[in-house]
């Protein structure tokens, strides 16, 4: 009998040997499946938060881009603007000069003169993309030109237009650098 027992024992020890095992592979086979399925969850996410960080930055990129560009473009189109503001100017001063001098016929030559340099260097300007902005009998226009007064027009069809220009108003490369100082009938 004592044989027997032993003998029970010895299968119950093996019994519970193959018992662990088979538990032990159950659990390891449940605990394999959640810890893969919770990294392919992180994995998951992980690659979302990537994929949304690299279509922020190409956005960020390609408006970064088109903005240098821009930029560029309106650099060099008005890389001159400040020195041909610094000559508006010398052209209005001789613009008065040749008023003052028409009237005296001593100093034809002096006035022809001043003609030519005027002529020269208004087309030097030109040149750059400087171009004098036409008003008068135009409509006045906020985006062109600045009203230093408004007096009574001389007919109907002069009201609300540019009667007279003190100063002229100049673009340059399309753009607006000096209004055009004008006087609007009423």
């Amino acid at each position: 009998m004592a044989n027997n027992l032993k003998r029970r024992y010895i299968m119950t020890e093996e019994e519970k040997i193959e018992l662990s095992d088979e538990q032990v592979s159950n659990d390891a086979q449940t605990s394999n499946t959640e810890t893969e399925l919770d990294e392919l969850s992180k994995l998951k996410a992980d690659l979302q938060e990537a994929n949304d960080k690299f279509l922020r930055l190409y956005a960020e990129f390609d408006n970064y881009k088109r903005r240098t560009t821009k930029e560029r473009a309106e650099l060099l189109q008005t890389a001159g603007k400040e020195v041909i503001l610094s000559f508006l100017p010398v052209i209005d001063d001789f613009e008065r000069a040749m008023k003052v001098n028409a009237d005296k016929q001593n100093l034809e030559s002096f006035a022809e003169g001043i003609t030519l340099i005027h002529q020269k260097f208004v087309n030097t300007l030109q040149n750059k993309g400087l171009k004098p902005l036409e008003s008068i009998g135009k409509e006045f226009n906020v985006d062109l030109h600045e009203a230093i007064t408004k007096i009574p027009a001389p007919n109907e069809d002069l009201k609300g237009k540019i009667i007279d220009e003190t100063e002229k108003g100049y673009t340059l490369n399309g753009h607006v650098v000096r209004f055009a100082k004008v006087i609007v009938g009423e």
